[in-house]
């Protein structure tokens, strides 16, 4: 037997080379660290690297989604559409570890099996799937709000003789449906990319929805040469009116209430919006979209209407028009032909409310009424949001508490960031209701502040404290309230209510990017409150 090899000692340790990843990293490095970015995929990229299935694509607008930390890099970069697509968003995410020499301090292909820390020494432990460990001062998790895919309990699974997949571990092999019977379960953001692209080629599609969601039009366009010259002119005056919207866009909500103006001026508005690009249609409308049910339910007649104009079938239309939840209260996806591929010959709406799947087969799928040969299976059925990506893996802190135990009633933190018995230990996925670039962005910056001042004032460890986590869950609940995303009929990964017996709470930060930023920021200027530093 060899010798068993030496432990690999750094100052900082990131779990995941995504795009909080990448820019944690490089602060690690700027600030001149030690450091180890261990990454499960084979490359850079996190979401754009593992979602690479066909429409996979940017509902942000592809520059206020990229790096804002280097105006060189802002210049450097030309955004191809609008809103960039899967190729080439990874192909961007590449180029930006690749300028700044950031490939060196990463190691691919390797996932961590436990995360551990030793009060004595004062250092994270981690231990890769292979048996390898390293150890460093500070561990940071940069493992994103939706990497943790979640496939459905359906009994059969696995005795299904065709390909399937979660749409997160798309293959990397370009796939031919043309002569096969493909089958959809999910209508989420990513199916209603996904499902158009695969209707162009599939011999035939089905899509087996349980719950129609609200989708609104993308409109996306290819950015022409004077738009590019423009849009660089302007990354300041774009970053500022980011920095004010409550969640971190350009929009600006209209001050008035859906009520207060007539049905022809709220009519006029909304195909204003509709027609506009993008999340306008979500962020840009009436101030109380969001917490007045009455003007969401109109909002939601208005979209209902647009739905009857482009489905042919009228039966289908209705199908497609969501009865469970007022608009905007889910994740609001954004589309492209997706209402129009189901006037097409080769594409099927199952609804399986009425008529629940009861298993997969060998040859496809069965519900209690009907049989589907299929040749393929796509699950499409979201996430384990938020917690499910730290739950899963095995984080010990003192007296060996586990991030599992710390949230098994759901997440509790002090400003999302860190948690009470984990020292040195720093959460960037953007738990906040945000453009998630911009906020993972606040929280990277909040963690690389703090370890280099720990380093300058000698400190060797620091740690949130039990009242500003109990704090914190209390102002995140209070601003929370009023929000329609809480109505008890709204089932989301917003509410982890897609994930069977997860605790019913909302799961991200609902007091807005500006009232965020403030509340790091002033944790940091007093000399980080609302942690014990040794």
């Amino acid at each position: 037997m060899g010798s068993e090899s030496a432990v690999e000692e750094y100052e900082v340790i990131i779990i995941g080379a995504g795009v909080t990843g990448i820019y944690q990293t490089y602060r690690a490095v700027k600030a001149g660290f030690s450091v180890k970015t261990f990454e499960a995929g084979t490359n850079v990229g996190g979401t754009w690297y593992w979602n690479r299935y066909p429409g996979a694509r940017f509902d942000s607008e592809s520059y206020i989604y990229g790096y804002t930390f280097s105006e060189e890099l802002q210049q450097e970069w030309d955004w191809k559409e609008h809103y960039s697509g899967q190729p080439e968003t990874e192909k961007y995410l590449n180029f930006v570890t690749d300028k700044f020499d950031l490939r060196r301090h990463m190691q691919f292909n390797t996932r961590i099996e436990k995360s551990e820390y030793n009060e004595e020494e004062n250092r994270w432990t981690v231990t890769t799937e292979d048996g390898k460990t390293a150890k460093a001062q500070f561990l940071v998790a940069s493992v994103g709000i939706l990497s943790q895919p979640h496939m459905p309990a359906i009994e059969g699974i696995e005795s299904f003789k065709g390909d399937y997949w979660h749409t997160s571990h798309w293959p990397k092999a370009e796939q031919d449906f043309s002569d096969k019977r493909v089958g959809v379960i999910g209508c989420g953001a990513t199916a209603i990319q996904l499902f158009p692209e695969v209707a162009k080629t599939a011999k035939h599609l089905t899509m087996f929805q349980r719950s129609a969601n609200w989708a609104c039009p993308l409109r996306n366009s290819e950015i022409s040469d004077e738009e590019q010259t423009d849009i660089k002119s302007r990354y300041p005056e774009i970053k500022a009116k980011m920095d004010k919207h409550f969640a971190a866009f350009m929009y600006e909500p209209d001050p008035r209430s859906a009520l207060d103006v007539s049905p022809e001026e709220r009519e006029a508005f909304w195909e204003e919006i509709w027609a506009a690009p993008g999340f306008k249609k979500w962020f840009g409308n009436f101030h109380d979209i969001f917490t007045n049910e009455e003007a969401a339910n109109l909002m939601g007649e208005f979209a209902k209407k647009k739905i009857r104009e482009r489905v042919n079938d009228p039966e289908v239309a209705e199908l497609l028009c969501p009865n469970d939840h007022p608009f905007g209260t889910k994740r609001l996806p954004l589309e492209t032909g997706y209402y129009e591929a189901y006037n097409q010959p080769n594409v099927k709406l199952k609804d399986v409310k009425s008529d629940p799947i009861e298993e997969i087969t060998p040859t496809g799928l069965k519900t209690e009424k009907e049989e589907f040969e299929l040749d393929v299976i796509i699950y499409a059925t979201g996430f384990d949001a938020i917690s499910g990506s730290l739950t899963r893996m095995d984080i010990r802190g003192k007296n060996g508490a586990t991030i599992r135990e710390a949230w098994a009633e759901g997440p509790r933190s002090v400003m999302g960031i860190a948690v009470p018995e984990f020292p040195n230990f720093f959460i960037t996925n953007g738990a906040v209701f945000c453009n998630t670039p911009t906020c993972c962005a606040l929280q990277v910056d909040f963690a690389a502040d703090c370890m280099e001042y720990l380093r300058e004032k000698g400190h060797k460890n620091i740690e949130a404290t039990s009242k500003a986590e109990q704090d914190w869950v209390e102002h995140c609940a209070a601003a929370t309230q009023g929000f329609l995303f809480e109505k008890q009929e709204v089932n989301s990964w917003f509410m982890g209510t897609n994930i069977p017996g997860k605790t019913r709470v909302f799961l991200l930060y609902a007091g807005g990017a500006p009232a965020y930023r403030e509340s790091l920021s002033e944790s940091a200027a007093s000399g980080y409150d609302g942690f014990e530093i040794e």
